[in-house]
């Protein structure tokens, strides 16, 4: 099962839902909603716009998850991801004092690397 699936199938069941009714709402077979939801088959954009808006949800959500799944999918650094999260609800100021130090590290590492 994909990750769309999964929250295809989630939604869904939270929606009090069939296979059939969503299928129904949507215009696809209720063997297709199974088929998305538990084999891995991606449906076409236009399906995904219609689960999305049966299931009162974005079609961002059904295909990337939440933030905190896309900042895990993409950011391997476990402690990095806390650390993030934590300047995260610090003020402007400090976020803007910590985003110009990340900021000047990249920039010197860049030029260390052009140096080379």
């Amino acid at each position: 099962m994909t990750d769309l699936g999964k929250r295809i199938l989630e939604l869904r069941k939270k929606k009090d839902l069939s296979q059939t009714e969503l299928a129904n709402r949507v215009g696809v077979s209720y063997a297709q909603i199974g088929r998305y939801e538990t084999k891995g088959t991606q449906p076409p954009a236009e399906v995904i716009k219609k689960i999305a808006g049966v299931l009162g949800t974005s079609v961002d959500y059904l295909v990337s998850g939440d933030s905190d799944e896309k900042a895990r999918s993409t950011l391997n650094d476990a402690e990095l991801l806390q650390q993030f999260k934590a300047v995260q609800q610090m003020d402007d100021d400090d976020k803007r004092v910590i985003k110009t130090m990340i900021d000047a590290f990249i920039t010197k590492r860049k030029v260390q690397q052009l140096a080379l």
